[in-house]
C-alpha cells in the first residue's frame, strides 16, 4: 500500500486521505463486524465494544492471510460521533499509526440490535 499526502492540504488528524494499491494486488473486503463474542455476548460500554470489533477484525482479516499492515480502508459505523477520541485510542493499538489506513464514519441512527453501538467493515490489500 502506497499512502500519498497532499502538500498544500490540510493534514488528516489521525488517517489518511488516499492508500494506493500496487498492480497484481489481491483485495479483501471484510463484512461489517461487530462486538458479539464467540459466545454471544455482548459487552457494556464503547471502549469495550469498539476493542472487540478489532479483535474480530482481525481474526476475519487473518482468515483471509492479511493482518492489519494490510488494510488500507476502514469505515465505521457508530451510534455516536462523540465517542471518536475511544475509537481512535483503541484502533491505534492495531493499526500502525505512522502509515494508518484511509477512513470513513458515518453516524447511524442505530445498528441490527439495539445493544450494539460500532460496527466496522476493512478493506486489505496482499501482494499478488
Amino acid at each position: 500500500m502506497t499512502i500519498i499526502e497532499f502538500p498544500g492540504q490540510p493534514a488528516a488528524n489521525g488517517f489518511s486521505n488516499v492508500a494506493v494499491v500496487a498492480p497484481g494486488s489481491r483485495l479483501i473486503h471484510t463484512s461489517g463486524q461487530v462486538a458479539i463474542d464467540a459466545d454471544g455476548t455482548v459487552p457494556a460500554g464503547f471502549e469495550e465494544q469498539t476493542r472487540l470489533v478489532f479483535r474480530n477484525l482481525e481474526a476475519v482479516l487473518a482468515s483471509a492471510g492479511a493482518g492489519w499492515g494490510d488494510v488500507l480502508k476502514l469505515t465505521y459505523f457508530v451510534t455516536g460521533v462523540e465517542e471518536l477520541p475511544v475509537v481512535r485510542r483503541v484502533r491505534d493499538e492495531f493499526v500502525d499509526v505512522t502509515r494508518p489506513p484511509a477512513s470513513s464514519l458515518v453516524q447511524v441512527a442505530g445498528l441490527f440490535r439495539t445493544d450494539l453501538l460500532i460496527e466496522v467493515e476493512a478493506v486489505a490489500a496482499l501482494k499478488a
